[in-house]
Order: C-alpha cells, then sequence, then structure tokens
C-alpha cells in the first residue's frame, strides 16, 4: 500500500505483483507458441512463393504429379464406395464410373509431366467454367440476390476464364503458376509481419507495459487556499 507522500505512478515494492496462475502460464504459452507457427507459415509460403517464380518449369512438374496422386487417390475411394453396402444400387454405376475415370487420368498423369500439366489445366478450366456459368444464371434469374451485379460480373470473368484455361492450357497455367508464387509472396509477408506484431504485444503483455495513449491533458490537483 502506498501512502499519500508517494509520487504518482510510483511502483509498488517488489513481491507484492500479482501471481501468475496456471491458466494465464496455458494461455501465454499457447499465445507464444502462435505467433511462431504463424512466422513459421509465413517463411514457408515466401519460400514457396519464390520457387514456382524461380523455377516455374519444375514447379508445374511437382503440382502434376501431386495432380495424379490426387485423382488416384480419389478413384481409389470412388471405387471402393461402388462396392460398399450403404451406397444405395443406383449411385453404384455412377461411383464405379467415375472411379475408373479418376484412376486412368491419374494414371496418364504419371506418363509425362506434359500429360499432367495437360489434365490439370483441363481440369481447373472446367471448374472455372462451370462455376461462372452457374452464378451467372443464379444471379441473373434471381433479382433478389444481394450484389446481384458483383456476382454477374465475377461469373462472367470466372467463364471466360475457364475458356481461355481451355483453348491455351499451357500458357494459362504457366500464366497461373507465376500469379501464385507472386500472391504466395504477398501473403507469406503479410503472415510474417502479423507474427512480428503478436511477439511484440505478448512481449508487452509480459512486461505488464500495455501501451495506451495518454491524455492530452493531464488533470493536476488544485491547490486550496
Amino acid at each position: 500500500m502506498t501512502s499519500p507522500s508517494d509520487p504518482p505512478g510510483s511502483v509498488p515494492p517488489r513481491g507484492t505483483e500479482p501471481q501468475v496462475g496456471p491458466a494465464a502460464a496455458g494461455i501465454a504459452a499457447l499465445a507464444n507458441a502462435g505467433w511462431q507457427i504463424l512466422l513459421t507459415m509465413g517463411l514457408a509460403t515466401i519460400a514457396l512463393g519464390v520457387i514456382a517464380l524461380v523455377w516455374p518449369g519444375e514447379t508445374l512438374r511437382v503440382v502434376g504429379v501431386l495432380f495424379g496422386v490426387y485423382l488416384l487417390a480419389t478413384g481409389v475411394f470412388q471405387l471402393a464406395a461402388a462396392f460398399g453396402t450403404h451406397v444405395p444400387r443406383h449411385l453404384r454405376v455412377l461411383h464405379f464410373i467415375t472411379g475408373a475415370v479418376s484412376v486412368l487420368l491419374g494414371l496418364v498423369c504419371f506418363r509425362g509431366p506434359l500429360e499432367s500439366v495437360f489434365l490439370l489445366a483441363l481440369w481447373i478450366g472446367f471448374s472455372w467454367l462451370l462455376r461462372g456459368t452457374l452464378e451467372t444464371v443464379a444471379a441473373a434469374s434471381d433479382q433478389t440476390m444481394p450484389a446481384r451485379g458483383w456476382h454477374v460480373a465475377f461469373g462472367i470473368i470466372g467463364t471466360m476464364a475457364g475458356i481461355v484455361m481451355i483453348v491455351m492450357p499451357f500458357a494459362s497455367i504457366a500464366t497461373l503458376t507465376l500469379v501464385v508464387g507472386v500472391m504466395a509472396i504477398v501473403v507469406g509477408l503479410t503472415e510474417v509481419v502479423r507474427a512480428i506484431r503478436t511477439r511484440v504485444q505478448i512481449g508487452h503483455l509480459a512486461d505488464g507495459t500495455t501501451p495506451q495513449r495518454r491524455p492530452l491533458f493531464h488533470a493536476r490537483p488544485h491547490v486550496q487556499h
């Protein structure tokens, strides 16, 4: 307890600070691990973006192989679902056909980098085309949709991008790789900045010096006559 003669803002003597409980210590440890994970993810994202910009050909080959693995795994699961007892009989044929096609396309991806990149570009192009068409039709038919004009614009852009991806698959996928590389670097830098700011805020909270704005005018006691 401070005496009236103590100056304002004096620090209480050592030993009177509140003890940190196990819950507060656990929260501090969790926050400390959080900024470290965010920093690691940011640096890894920057590294991936740099790799995509410096070696776009090798990046496409790796992505093509991963795409082939994805198709194989999807096809195996679809084939397993086709013979499952919980699947209705009229859906077993559909699961079998989609599974067989996915396995076939996955095996084609492993024949060479050109085949995998070509199939990946067609996959992206048809998905953009389908999504853009559905979004445009839905926004044009529903006059009560919020931000209807934006949905129509994005739908048309997605449709056009899908058509370009299908017509020029190799050039489009190379351009998309460069765009993804630049975006990855930007996102990684943002995550690194957020991690550093989080670390600084945790340090302020640990020291008990939470930054606050000082008032423009300080109230001083009037001298009593």
